[in-house]
């Protein structure tokens, strides 16, 4: 097939994406390894230079684009002082590709390459490092797979990626996290009346929230819990890098069309997407194209992905912002044609943004487009159902699969070929982002109501909430199950989907 590059495609593999990531060269073949190096780096916040950790390609950027076709061949060498390890999130490589210590391959020792050879899944994806406190230290970057229509498409590529950022050692964080130490920020019933009314254009029948969720309130009364929404106050919270002091501003054409890339690589918050004066159309989640929603305020906790379609207006500067959920903490970047003037955006909002999707409305607006007519999990019986409770609490500061941790955990089995529905019942009172190593699965259940949900890697499970996905098990190994809120994954919150053959 022949493909035409149009001008705005063109662009999409060029300058816009420049300051995250880069193109390998065009003229590589195929087969060529690509080079990803673990590296320390430097980066100024709030006029504060910062050393963190970072993923390098061979020009020196952040992060990796295959073009369509192409195969994630890549040598990944560890140039840091300590051991560390990558995993693909939402790629489904070979188990012993996967990127988890010790299952089944060890950490790269300071020096060392790995090499990996994969077919990839297209779409928006990211890498990162599976030792918390390493994530925590910014040791992640984008991993995006282009599709044929990317390269044919009249629309320009903007990746978002985000982060929440302390000027203090990880370590050190994460130990006053887990220690109880921290200031909780509880969330109070108009940050979650506001975030309802967010949706208010949905429609919410059979979506009354169960349990107790109308509890879940810095006031609530005797004998009630209340929901806590952020863990910690970060110094900073960024979008490529940068905040709203210094914010990327990326030139655009005048009635352009721009696909927004949005990832989540914070450790401890979920954002809420604000195109503000310009709609967007949701066309994706994790990787996987849903059918387009309209809007102007989207969410998404940490490890999820969006894509957005935006038509800019003739000409001007379009602010794109990400708001910490329930705060008022704000981070983002500017698209702007050419002389447009950029006004000066405080990194506070004059509000608090609301509690990210507490009744699930977001996530059952989705589903999950067809190819062709034909749904991407077709439907069949299911061999094999389980229930997983998600439990903790902030004291102590202990967060549990089916009331266990980490190394005392018994595994959530299937085998390969059945097909599987997992139940996440999450009865703590901070919300979960699930991911699932090694294979995607669809949302078909909320809260007793069946749908045609979206195809995902990284759930939400809000408290009080039950969510059923069903997937088909994948290689017969054994697969990481776990919260993706890195505080609770270093507590011990994660289990394995081992899978028999």
């Amino acid at each position: 097939m022949r493909h035409v590059l149009t001008r705005r495609g063109f662009l999409a593999a060029s300058a816009a994406m420049a300051a995250t990531t880069t193109l390998p060269h065009l003229a590589f073949a195929l087969d060529t390894p690509l080079s990803l190096t673990a590296v320390t780096r430097v980066i100024d916040v709030g006029g504060r230079a910062a050393t963190v950790m970072g993923l390098t390609n061979g020009t020196g950027k952040q992060g990796l684009i295959l073009d369509p076709g192409q195969r994630f061949r890549v040598e990944l060498t560890n140039a840091l002082q300590e051991q560390t390890i990558i995993h693909w999130h939402g790629q489904i490589p070979p188990n012993v590709q996967d990127g988890v210590p010790n299952l089944p391959m060890p950490l790269l020792k300071p020096g060392e390459m790995r090499s990996y050879d994969y077919a990839p899944a297209p779409g928006t994806y990211w890498m990162h490092s599976h030792v918390p406190v390493q994530e925590m230290g910014l040791l992640a970057a984008p991993l995006i797979v282009r599709r044929p229509e990317d390269l044919t498409a009249d629309r320009q590529e903007v990746v978002m990626f985000l982060h929440d950022f302390s000027h203090r050692p990880a370590a050190e964080v994460l130990a006053e996290i887990t220690q109880g130490a921290a200031h909780h920020d509880m969330a109070t019933m108009e940050a979650a009346a506001q975030n309802l009314s967010g949706m208010s254009g949905m429609d919410h029948s059979g979506m009354a929230m169960p349990g107790r969720m109308a509890g879940m309130a810095g006031m609530a009364g005797a004998g009630e819990m209340a929901m806590d929404l952020n863990d910690f106050d970060f110094d900073a919270y960024l979008a490529n890098d940068r905040t709203l002091a210094d914010p990327e501003v990326i030139a655009v054409e005048r009635r352009g069309r721009i696909l927004l890339r949005v990832m989540n690589a914070a450790a401890a918050t979920s954002f809420w997407i604000d195109t503000g004066g310009v709609t967007a159309r949701l066309v994706a989640v994790d990787g996987h194209a849903v059918e387009p929603i309209a809007g102007t305020r989207f969410g998404l906790a940490m490890a999820q992905r969006l894509d957005l379609e935006l038509d800019l207006p003739d000409a001007g500067a379009f602010p794109i912002l990400a708001l910490r959920e329930g705060a008022r903490e704000r981070t983002g970047l500017i698209l702007a044609t050419a002389g447009a003037k950029v006004r000066r955006i405080e990194d506070l909002g004059q509000t608090e943004s609301g509690a990210f999707d507490l009744d699930l409305a977001q996530e059952a607006s989705l589903r999950a487009a067809r190819l062709d007519g034909v749904p991407l999990l077709a439907p069949r019986p299911v061999d094999r159902s389980h229930t997983i409770m998600l439990g903790g609490a902030m004291q102590p500061y202990l967060w549990t699969i089916n009331g266990q941790t980490w190394g005392n955990h018994t595994p959530i089995t299937a085998r390969t070929g059945e097909r599987v529905h997992l139940t996440f019942h999450n009865m703590s009172m901070m919300g979960h982002p699930m991911h699932l190593h090694g294979h995607v699965f669809q949302v078909v259940n909320i809260n007793g109501r069946s749908l045609d949900g979206a195809i995902r890697d990284t759930l939400y499970v809000p408290p009080m909430s039950m969510v059923t996905v069903a997937l088909d098990a994948g290689e017969a190994a054994r697969w990481m199950l776990h919260c993706h809120h890195m505080p609770h994954l270093s507590t011990g919150m994660m289990t394995e989907f081992a899978v028999t053959a």
